[in-house]
């Protein structure tokens, strides 16, 4: 019907074009294919459905309606426009996918075209501007995050040799972070756990990736790892240093908070870069990789088509971003013990029957301590501390529940929202671990499958296992060895800081031995011995 109607149209121009001069006829015809063309294209662009979303502002766009809690916003936001809809900030246009459905669907069953990083300056400065988090989706990605995995697994749920490491170096950051604070809490005193638990944390992940371990006094790596905020706060969903490059221009705190960064990031890449040279020179042919670093140097020579200086951009994101990520998850397992005092002595009593009073929990008691992992689970989903992912961008046209996405749209990935699921988790507002109990008391891994922390799909985060294992180790060792007291005098609202990661407020607990420190003296007292014989071992066969 349509051919018809066109041919009787063109019928018709003929026979009026027929009694015009021919110049004339021409220019007539010509200007009527580009309007037919046009018309055409104007179609086309209706029949691609475009996600619908709130209106945007000149200049701003929609950047002013995020607020303090971007994430809350999203979640609100898909109420009214459904699980798929459209931002602008700036003028950059951004799609936003909340719930379950549509996240999968794009990084799931798209996942090459979902797998993209924006080109935002921000992204450019980390990792000396060749990270694996914030890179562009290549061939020269794709190996490059083949080799780390291959390295980080090796550390987490590898062979027994490194995963040994792993709770060495564990082990000995847990009793001085138990030490500080019961030390601090002395006398019925209050203290801010979140200083110790950073550097706890990062000294676990620099003896990982370097081989050794920094003071809690050190100020040099107190200065390196106390920013994490300030980093989150300007790569996360929503920062206004990428949304409005044009505040670059004049000053302003956006302009200062992006310099700031720059800075952060020169001073954290350096860092990095200088253990690497470091290991490149001590390295020796055929010996066992001491570390992670000397472990992916190891990789990157046994395969040449990944440029050298990938090698510190790698590890530079492993550490920063373990780190991070684990301190942060730490505070909130924290706040849960006090806020849930039930929950803290449940778990104390799990550990105490099945680990006992004589030795410290170990990797192997995981599958044997349900509730406690049910409680891990559990404050990833509640917290959801990595509220929307790192921003991604279509690689390709594509679309998505019906919407035509553009290649290099700016995708946010809500994850709080599915975490949040009144349709998947019920009564989500509520802390209850044992939600991720069967009927027998065993965990529902069907269930654990469902929280997004660690994002899904190419971009999904290498350090998944090693972070859960941390995170394992941590939380049965302290709730073995310590009680936890919330501050009677502070608010039990658990407030927050958005960024990358959103960050409990600063908050104070009590903590006190449950008995003495004996076992985490005497175990880091004979993982002292084993090293020294080891090192004594290896010098005595040079």
């Amino acid at each position: 019907m349509e051919a018809f109607f066109s041919s009787m149209a063109l019928r018709r121009l003929e026979e009026a074009l027929s009694s015009i001069p021919p110049l004339q006829s021409a220019l007539l015809l010509l200007l009527s294919l580009l309007a037919a063309i046009h018309l055409r294209q104007l179609l086309l662009r209706q029949r691609r459905l475009e996600p619908p979303g709130p209106f945007p502002w000149p200049l701003i766009g929609n950047a002013a309606q995020l607020g303090s809690a971007p994430h809350l916003t999203f979640a609100r936001l898909a109420r009214t426009y459904g699980d798929v809809f459209q931002l602008r900030l700036g003028s950059r246009p951004v799609v936003v996918l909340n719930g379950e459905r549509a996240i999968r669907g794009a990084l799931i069953r798209q996942g090459a075209a979902f797998a993209g990083r924006p080109r935002f300056p921000s992204f450019q400065l980390v990792s000396g501007g060749r990270s694996l988090a914030f890179g562009g989706y290549s061939e020269l990605w794709k190996l490059q995050r083949r080799l780390a995995h291959s390295t980080v697994r090796a550390f987490s749920t590898g062979s027994p040799a490194p995963r040994r490491l792993l709770e060495q170096h564990l082990l000995g950051e847990a009793r001085a972070l138990v030490a500080l604070l019961v030390r601090g809490s002395a006398g019925g005193a209050f203290l801010d756990p979140g200083r110790s638990l950073v550097v706890a944390v990062a000294n676990v992940m620099s003896a990982l990736c370097f081989g050794r371990r920094y003071s809690h006094s050190d100020a040099e790596f107190l200065r390196l790892v106390g920013r994490n905020e300030q980093f989150g706060r300007t790569v996360g969903a929503g920062s206004l240093v990428d949304a409005l490059p044009w505040l670059q221009r004049f000053p302003n705190p956006v302009r200062a908070a992006y310099r700031a960064f720059r800075q952060l990031n020169r001073d954290f890449y350096s860092f990095v870069r200088g253990k690497f040279l470091q290991h490149r020179r001590s390295l020796r042919p055929g010996a066992a990789p001491r570390d992670m670093l000397d472990a992916f140097i190891r990789l990157q020579q046994a395969q040449p088509r990944l440029p050298l200086e990938h090698v510190p951009a790698t590890v530079t994101d492993i550490f920063g971003a373990s780190q991070d990520t684990l301190s942060t998850a730490l505070q909130w397992l924290i706040i849960f013990l006090i806020r849930y005092p039930k929950v803290q002595v449940k778990m104390q009593e799990e550990v105490d029957r099945i680990v006992g009073r004589d030795r410290l929990p170990c990797a192997e008691d995981q599958p044997h301590l349900p509730y406690v992992m049910a409680f891990l689970y559990e404050s990833m989903r509640f917290s959801s501390f990595v509220p929307v992912t790192i921003p991604h961008a279509t690689t390709v046209d594509t679309s998505i529940m019906g919407y035509f996405i553009p290649k290099d749209t700016v995708i946010f990935i809500n994850q709080w929202s599915v975490n949040h699921d009144p349709e998947k988790w019920s009564n989500p507002e509520d802390f209850e671990p044992t939600r991720f109990l069967d009927e027998n008391g065993f965990i529902n891994k069907d269930l654990t499958s469902n929280v997004m922390i660690f994002s899904l799909g190419k971009r999904r985060c290498i350090g998944e296992e090693l972070s859960k294992m941390q995170l394992f180790l941590f939380t049965s060792i302290l709730v073995h060895q310590c009680n936890f007291i919330a501050n009677p005098n502070e608010d039990s609202k658990m407030e927050f800081t958005y960024g990358l990661t959103i960050k409990p407020k600063p908050f104070t607990v009590n903590v006190t031995l449950r008995e003495t420190m004996d076992l985490l003296d005497k175990a880091v007292q004979r993982l002292q011995a084993e090293k020294t014989a080891t090192e004594n071992h290896l010098s005595a066969n040079l």
